[in-house]
């Protein structure tokens, strides 16, 4: 049987290792139980922990036993990493509305079913700790100094680090001690921004239990350009389809940039890398066939297949003709509305983020409606704007909404 560190490294996910003879030799030859962390920041994760997903559904896969770790307790302070600001802090009520909506999340990609895998929120350990117990038995194995030259504290220190931010890491690296001992777990596996976070951890086992433990990161979902994917004109692109529709996160890995095609095709689909090298290989205008293959492949893993046939039909319809319409992303309205703002209607349908933005775009010409150019900031909507009951919206050169009168 391959090993899946050949299958990991093949499909281009592997940055890091702390012991890679060792991690490929273990993983070839046992069944081992790993972990990876996701801090609930906001009520959804995004494309950038899609990535940590399908590194972990690989893993398990292979038979190895995955834990998701949901931060219930680590978001309380907040990780520095990649940050040049403090976190905003959040409230314990919204934490738990956010662990809520990421566990549902997680159990879309990962199998849980018979013990396969274990999914756990590290509140239930972090939140009861008596402080002065915590850095006796954990602070004492940190080196102030050490901790200071990490990647994840360094770009920090001149814009300020609060001391609160400065215990992420031996939170982090608890986490891991409390996981190997509750359940026999040895490797980490996480983005590369949490290297120094993750050697923290694997030390702190092997000076404690003293037994091998190991951390292996996988690449940042980057461009070719070296800047992180998976950011819109509304921010994110969000896994929860009510923060980024179905058609939307289509459309995103639609258009891509033909330089990045293969490489999304191997981290983010499970297709053969057989045919992930054929496909990336296109040129010209044939890329756009892989480009549709890698939309429809990522849709389908994160929205299910019967959102991703949707999404594709109104692609198919907008870009294509031939396909019915009825699957762009739709505004419904009432006959009340009619005479109301343009800019409203678009707003209430978070088309625009906000009206300043909706104006900013009529300037640079990127709003159209009914294939006529809007102009007028203050446009209200009028009854002969609807054909057949709908007005087709268009938004920069690709985003297409229809307002539906009901």
């Amino acid at each position: 049987m391959e090993n899946v560190f050949d299958i990991l490294s093949e499909r281009g996910y592997i940055k890091q290792t702390t012991h890679e003879d060792e991690i490929k030799e273990l993983l070839g030859k046992e069944k081992i139980t790993f972990y990876i962390g996701f801090d609930p920041t906001a009520d959804s994760l995004h494309v950038g922990h899609f990535i940590a997903l399908m590194f972990m559904s690989h893993m398990q896969k292979a038979g190895h036993r995955p834990i998701a770790l949901v931060g219930g307790g680590t978001v309380m302070v907040g990780d520095p990493s990649g940050k040049t600001d403090m976190r905003k802090m959040l409230e314990r009520k919204d934490i738990e509305k956010n662990v809520q909506r990421i566990k549902k999340q997680i159990t879309r990609f990962i199998d849980f079913e018979d013990d396969k895998a274990i999914l756990v929120d590290n509140g239930d350990w972090l939140l009861n700790l008596n402080y002065v117990e915590f850095i006796r038995e954990i602070g004492v194995h940190f080196s102030v100094n050490k901790m200071l030259t990490a990647e994840c504290f360094k770009q920090r220190l001149e814009k300020g680090l609060s001391f609160l931010e400065f215990n992420y890491m031996l939170m982090q690296g608890y986490d891991f001690l409390e996981l190997n001992r509750r359940y026999g777990c040895v490797m980490q596996l996480g983005g590369d921004d949490q290297w120094s976070n993750m050697i923290a951890g694997m030390d702190l086992i092997r000076r404690k239990e003293r037994k091998p433990a190991y951390a292996m990161t996988c690449t940042l979902l980057t461009n070719s350009e070296g800047k992180k994917m998976g950011k819109t004109e509304k921010g994110a692109l969000w896994l929860d389809p009510e923060k980024t529709s179905p058609y939307e996160f289509y459309q995103y890995w639609r258009n891509v940039n033909d330089a990045d095609v293969e490489k999304c095709l191997a981290l983010l689909t499970f297709l053969p890398m057989g045919e992930v090298r054929r496909l990336g290989a296109l040129k010209d205008a044939a890329i756009n066939e892989a480009k549709k293959v890698l939309a429809y492949e990522v849709t389908k893993l994160v929205h299910g297949e019967e959102e991703a046939k949707k999404a594709q039909s109104a692609a198919e319809a907008l870009f294509g003709g031939g396909a019915d319409m009825s699957n762009v992303p739709t505004i419904e309205i009432s006959k009340n509305d009619i005479n109301t703002s343009l800019l409203d209607i678009l707003l209430s349908g978070k088309v625009i983020p906000s009206k300043k933005e909706g104006r900013r775009l009529i300037e640079q010409g990127g709003l159209y409606m009914n294939d006529n150019k809007v102009e007028d900031p203050n446009l209200a909507l009028k009854e002969e704007d609807f054909k057949d009951g709908s007005a087709l919206i268009k938004k920069g050169k690709k985003n297409y909404y229809k307002i539906v009168i009901m």
